[in-house]
């Protein structure tokens, strides 16, 4: 079968590296990804696609006869490329564009946990700046504040006092995030530890997949703005088997139930952020895809044929596949991200040592790689995911970071100290 996978970035190189290896690529079929990275391309043909026309998707798509399109990034997604897809009979991994809201829009997603009650932070939308400040003063500090619709990442801020909480919601109404901004949500603030859960569904079955634990600021100790993410690890011990169970009944199933009630069945990958409170866990916020850098330690560790799941979900066949295995060991990635990210990257730097890391038994995922005729250089905010495994936390971290030591780029960075918290715990016995 030949697969087209959609993205550019370190996920979608954990995937391409994953679907290389399924059955349905090794035993004659091709897998291509638009437009794909230096990495990617040691695993799949690269081809150039505007994944913005859907018609000349669509067209390479029955040109190649691809059997299954995997979308990596949201954005395609809001956009609606899955139903211009389905709509030519191409099997799509990723959901249509009105389920996508799960994702294109906060204020979507808390309307329907409201629904269907699916615990999550107490929350109100608002569309102005002066509707903002009202809200701000009724929740207090410390809130939080979400751009409505997709800001890669940025467009939250946790602020602890009140003039962070005003300073934020005016750069919202002020433009900074441009259309993601035209509308905004306010939130009770949660304590409690973050954690990361997977569930696939083709609309109608739900298959729980995996747990990973992100690193959102920039600075270590989770100090600084926030970022894409800047390092996770995976599976993520804080959730337990019985909080995994409370999740896909309590947040899961409700979820894919509802939208399928409501004539927009979801089909692809739930990610669900969760706070894990005194009460139990709480939904912070949904994506419509796999998670970056969640899905490159996820991947290190699935010991299924990745290609099989996503096509039982694409093609309503989820009830009848096998369940996904996954390494007991624990996965570990430290993203190498560029000087001044997340603010305005620096670009162009040369990077050398990726086969000295390997070396060392760890795998490299591109994300913001380019070459320069044969030389690697920087070419985005994050970099490089340099990913390790190992019998726990400790021993995944050692490793990973002994494979980040072998890369030489000056003018990458990284957090030194991505899984802190478990790794604390584990010397904690």
């Amino acid at each position: 079968m030949n697969i087209l996978l959609l993205g550019s970035g370190g996920r979608e190189h954990a995937l391409a590296w994953q679907l290389a290896q399924s059955q349905a690529v090794r035993s004659g079929g091709k897998l291509f990804a638009a437009p794909g990275n230096p990495g990617i391309a040691q695993d799949a043909e690269c081809v150039k696609l505007d994944v913005t026309n859907h018609d000349a998707v669509v067209a390479f798509c029955h040109l190649q006869a691809i059997g299954l399109v995997v979308v990596g990034p949201e954005a395609p997604l809001v956009d609606g490329l899955g139903d211009s897809l389905r709509a030519a009979g191409v099997p799509v991994f990723g959901p249509s564009k009105e389920a996508a809201q799960l994702e294109g829009s906060k204020g979507f997603t808390k309307d329907l946990c409201a629904r269907a009650n699916i615990p999550t932070a107490g929350y109100e939308r608002v569309s102005s700046e002066a509707h903002a400040m009202a809200a701000l003063e009724r929740f207090g500090a410390p809130v939080v504040i979400k751009a409505d619709g997709l800001a890669a990442g940025k467009g939250v801020t946790v602020a602890m006092k009140m003039d962070e909480a005003v300073a934020a919601v005016q750069d919202i109404f002020a433009g900074r995030f441009g259309s993601a901004g035209a509308e905004a949500v306010i939130e009770e603030f949660m304590t409690g530890e973050e954690a990361s859960f997977f569930a696939l569904t083709d609309g109608t079955s739900i298959m729980a997949f995996a747990s990973a634990q992100d690193h959102k600021r920039v600075g270590e100790g989770d100090t600084g703005p926030n970022t894409g993410g800047m390092g996770a690890y995976s599976p993520a011990p804080v959730l337990t088997p019985e909080l995994e169970a409370e999740v896909m009944e309590r947040i899961i199933a409700p979820t894919v139930s509802t939208l399928a009630a409501e004539g927009t069945p979801y089909c692809g990958v739930l990610f669900a952020g969760l706070m894990l409170t005194a009460n139990g866990p709480s939904l912070i916020e949904y994506n419509a895809r796999f998670g970056d850098p969640e899905t490159q330690v996820m991947m290190r560790r699935l010991q299924s044929d990745l290609a099989e799941l996503l096509l039982a979900c694409a093609t309503g066949e989820l009830a009848s596949a096998k369940p996904p295995v996954f390494s007991k060991d624990t996965a570990l990635t430290v993203v190498l991200a560029a000087q001044n990210y997340p603010e305005t990257p620096k670009k162009g730097g040369t990077i050398e040592g990726i086969d000295k890391a390997e070396a060392t038994g760890a795998k490299v995922f591109h994300a913001g790689t380019a070459l320069d005729g044969d030389t690697l250089t920087i070419n985005g905010g994050r970099v490089l995911n340099v990913t390790a495994t190992g019998a726990n936390v400790t021993e995944a971290q050692k490793a990973a970071y002994a494979a980040v030591d072998a890369i030489t780029a000056p003018d990458l960075f990284c957090r030194r100290d991505i899984g802190w918290r478990e790794v604390a715990r584990e010397a904690e016995g």
